[in-house]
């Protein structure tokens, strides 16, 4: 008895591969490190925000925070007030929005040169943010 053409000792060769399991996989990962990466960025720079009874929510281009000590984080990097004119400049000048959280402990002089900074590179929409008053 010989094996028909496409079977090997009497088992059909396999000429197809299901990817489903595969994609579903892959998409679980990203939706994860998708999650974590927001996380570790928010978290990135422990800010003990000022509180205010006014506020809303604001998408930016540049979410900088400023620590106790004066350090500028931008979405979670350190850099420098010169890394943040040139990431400024890169993103979309006067049209660019930009979002401050400053340490309620940091000094004034450290988001006054945040400001400056932007604003010398033509980012002139930018806002300040603080914490809901909690009742």
């Amino acid at each position: 008895m010989a094996a028909d053409e496409g079977t090997r000792g009497g088992r059909a060769m396999i000429t197809g591969i299901n990817v489903t399991p595969l994609v579903d996989v892959l998409l679980v990962l990203l939706v994860v490190s998708m999650v974590t990466a927001s996380e570790v960025a928010r978290l990135s720079l422990p800010l003990d925000l000022p509180q205010a009874s006014t506020g809303q929510s604001l998408d930016a281009a540049l979410s900088l925070q400023i620590d106790r000590e004066g350090a500028v984080a931008l979405d979670g990097a350190v850099l420098s007030l010169a890394d943040l004119r040139s990431r400024a400049r890169q993103a979309g000048g006067p049209a660019a929005r930009a979002t401050i959280a400053a340490d309620g402990g940091t000094p004034h002089r450290a988001v006054v040169d945040v400001i400056d900074a932007l604003r010398s590179e033509g980012v002139s929409r930018y806002a300040l943010v603080v914490q809901p008053v909690t009742r």
